[in-house]
């Protein structure tokens, strides 16, 4: 295993030699440690009037508990370098300001909490106060119009209605001398945790001296009704998505009484009304789908939200919607005939004037749209990266944009965005210097026209130290969803520059079902789970080689996670095209993952029905049918808590390619979930596929025994 070690490092040594004068200061070849050690840039979050934006910043390392996430405060104008604003062992989140511009609210656990509660900070001076002492904890806080009160989000025990019955129902459950999970309605499982009994609740906790916190939604019938949930979020746990009127006299949030029906339908939500004082919600437009993002307009009259309905498609498009306010009733389509999802919207001062970031092949465009709907106006189109967490202060006199910015090899920075010159400048530049002295280039992109006529977009990522004159091997990356996309942004996970930092070219192709490209397309991929986007993949292969000549499409290796561990395994069951694949959380039998993940019926729709119909898809479409075929050498990761694609899935791989004498790897890492999220088990992930990678791609010795260890003792991959 030393040998494979010093081979690798003699490969990043190589490939550090960047073709320069002499005189120049040469550029680093992206490491495991510089791509980790990078800080981040949370999202702005800009004071009412304008003046200041609060971020969070993440410090990382790679020791336990030894990250420093904190928040931080920059002058819009620029007039003065950020300062931090916090300095504790634990986390903030959520940030929000008070309508005075002059205090802030988050959620965190400090010293003598035993869950998270709410603090606020005056930043006039002094430490932050807890204000909130929820017994189940406090989340996602929420000025009210008149600063006077906060409004946050905990998950309470079933029939408790105040704080002193959510903490009696706590310490039973905790002095109970057996350990057991008990269900009788699906889902059971999200991500890496096991769904409890608990259940999503909106508390108001007023900020005067001595003031108690109240438990406005549980009393009533919607809460207390069979199924009642909130809407999941992308990381794991639920939310309400709640706002305040703009008269703080109400509280609409989202929320579903269909839960439980999850095994044989699709959830859906309304959008719902109450008084901040307690009552029976209310529906506040009548047509059941999926909302999300609701805001308000800075006059109060307008309610702006993304909303879809669901049929049985594999996808459907949020578009923006409207509803009048106070008077609600049903919405009018903002965004009917633009046939791209909102990823982020902002409203102007004036309440006539919408903001929107959008993907669109790889990239993040920002376009304007008046508040009465119509046909958005493109305002920038970044050839590089672009824009997300857009955000707009509502009481200046006028208009000024703020987002997020990044690309593949510029880490998220804060921007200031003109519209009128169609440009953004800094507010921060926590990563810049850093990045420059990298040598990776951002990826070109080309499309092509597949068999079956359809456009694919795709993007090259190059080595360090290239040159077009020479041949490199190729790694094919295939990105997870699938409605999802290839971005041009930096990550951690299966991060572009770092694999082709050893030397090669990585091919990332958006295949039918891909989002960014309209709904039909994202839509096609039913029935059609992985034969259609694999044929794809391999046509853009081909078509890579004929367009770059610097491809060597005979050295390739073709690897990915989630969906892209699907179509991993769908490769080694179809064709022997790849020297290697390597396949992380990918799905082996489409019925062994229909009857393990944490969701199913979108799998029914997906493949045509349950599996005990007629459908030939579940066989058909299922790699281990073929499992005769299998010759490729293969690579398989998983963690041992991923719930969405259950390590059974993984199992059954390995056992199929054990029986078939395929020479193979099989690497369980025993904290992680679906991600990889641990710093050290991410940098041996790393290290052991690059040195899978280079035995079949450049003849590196053999993978085998024990795990990887770092090059000559250092801690490079």
């Amino acid at each position: 295993m030393k040998m494979i070690a010093r081979f690798l490092l003699s490969v990043a040594m190589v490939g550090g030699i960047s073709s320069m004068p002499a005189f120049a200061q040469p550029k680093q070849v992206l490491t495991h440690e510089t791509l980790w050690m990078m800080k981040r840039v949370g999202a702005p979050v800009v004071s009412p009037d304008g003046r200041w934006v609060i971020y969070s910043l993440n410090e990382p390392s790679y020791e336990k508990d030894g990250a420093i996430i904190d928040l931080w405060i920059v002058p819009t104008d620029g007039s003065a370098v950020p300062r931090r604003l916090t300095q504790t062992k634990a986390a903030e989140s959520d940030p929000a300001w008070a309508p005075d511009s002059r205090r802030i609210a988050f959620s965190t656990k400090r010293e003598g909490d035993d869950l998270a509660q709410i603090y606020v900070l005056d930043l006039a001076g002094g430490d932050a106060k807890r204000v909130t002492s929820a017994p189940t904890g406090a989340a996602r806080p929420l000025w009210r119009p008149d600063g006077q009160a906060i409004l946050f989000e905990s998950l309470v025990y079933p029939g408790a209605m105040d704080a002193a019955a959510n903490k009696q129902a706590a310490e039973e459950r905790k002095a109970r001398k057996f350990n057991m999970r008990v269900y009788e309605h699906f889902p059971i499982r999200y991500w890496n945790e096991w769904i409890d009994d608990r259940r999503p609740s909106l508390w108001i906790q007023p900020l005067a001296e001595g003031a108690t916190a109240r438990d406005i939604l549980s009393p009533t019938k919607l809460a207390q009704a069979d199924g009642f949930g909130g809407s999941a979020q992308g990381d794991g746990g639920t939310t309400l998505a709640p706002a305040w009127s703009p008269d703080g006299k109400e509280v609409i949030f989202t929320a579903t009484t269909e839960r439980w029906n999850a095994a044989f339908a699709l959830v859906n939500f309304g959008l719902y009304r109450m008084s901040a004082e307690g009552g029976e919600p209310t529906l506040v437009t009548p047509t059941p789908g999926e909302y999300g993002d609701p805001k308000f307009t800075p006059d109060g009259k307008s309610l702006l939200f993304k909303f879809n309905t669901q049929g049985e498609e594999v996808y459907d498009l949020a578009r923006l919607h409207r509803v009048s306010w106070p008077a609600g009733g049903a919405a009018t389509p903002l965004t009917g005939a633009f046939d791209r999802e909102v990823d982020s919207f902002a409203i102007t001062p004036d309440s006539r004037t919408l903001y929107l970031t959008v993907p669109d092949a790889g990239l993040e465009n920002l376009y304007r749209l008046p508040v009465s709907g119509g046909t958005p106006e493109l305002v920038i189109a970044p050839k590089i990266g672009g824009y997300s967490a857009i955000d707009i202060p509502s009481d200046t006199r006028s208009t000024q944009l703020f987002a997020s910015y990044g690309s593949s090899v510029n880490p998220a920075e804060i921007v200031r965005i003109d519209p009128g010159t169609k440009r953004h400048s800094n507010i921060t530049n926590v990563n810049t210097a850093l990045a420059a002295s990298i040598d990776w280039s951002s990826p070109q992109h080309f499309w092509f026209t597949s068999d079956k006529g359809r456009r694919i977009h795709n993007m090259i990522v190059t080595p360090p130290a290239f040159d077009p004159a020479r041949k490199y091997p190729l790694m094919v990356l295939m990105h997870g969803g699938p409605a999802s996309s290839n971005t041009d942004q930096i990550g951690l996970r299966w991060n572009y520059h770092l694999l082709a930092s050893a030397g090669y070219v990585v091919l990332l192709t958006d295949y039918t079902g891909s989002t960014g490209y309209g709904e039909a397309f994202s839509r096609a991929i039913k029935l059609d789970p992985l034969r259609g986007p694999a044929e794809e993949i391999n046509q853009a292969v081909d078509e890579a080689g004929k367009r770059f000549a610097f491809i060597d499409t005979a050295n390739a290796c073709a690897g990915g996670a989630s969906y892209g561990g699907h179509l991993a395994n769908w490769m080694e069951a179809t064709t022997t095209r790849y020297k290697c694949i390597v396949s992380h959380a990918g799905e082996v039998d489409l019925l062994t993952q229909w009857g393990t993940s944490d969701f199913n019926y979108g799998r029914e729709i997906a493949s045509g029905g349950p599996p005990w119909g007629d459908s030939k898809v579940w066989r058909d479409q299922s790699p281990i049918t073929y499992g005769k075929d299998w010759k490729t050498p293969m690579l398989l990761t998983a963690g041992e808590r991923d719930f969405r694609v259950p390590m059974s899935n993984t199992l059954e791989t390995w056992s199929t390619l054990q029986r078939m004498q395929v020479p193979s790897r099989l690497l369980i890492f025993p904290d992680a979930w679906h991600w990889i999220t641990k710093p050290e088990d991410s940098r041996q992930f790393y290290r052991e596929v690059q040195g899978w990678l280079a035995h079949y791609l450049e003849g590196a010795p053999a993978v085998k025994g024990g795990p990887i260890p770092a090059p000559d003792g250092s801690k490079a991959p």
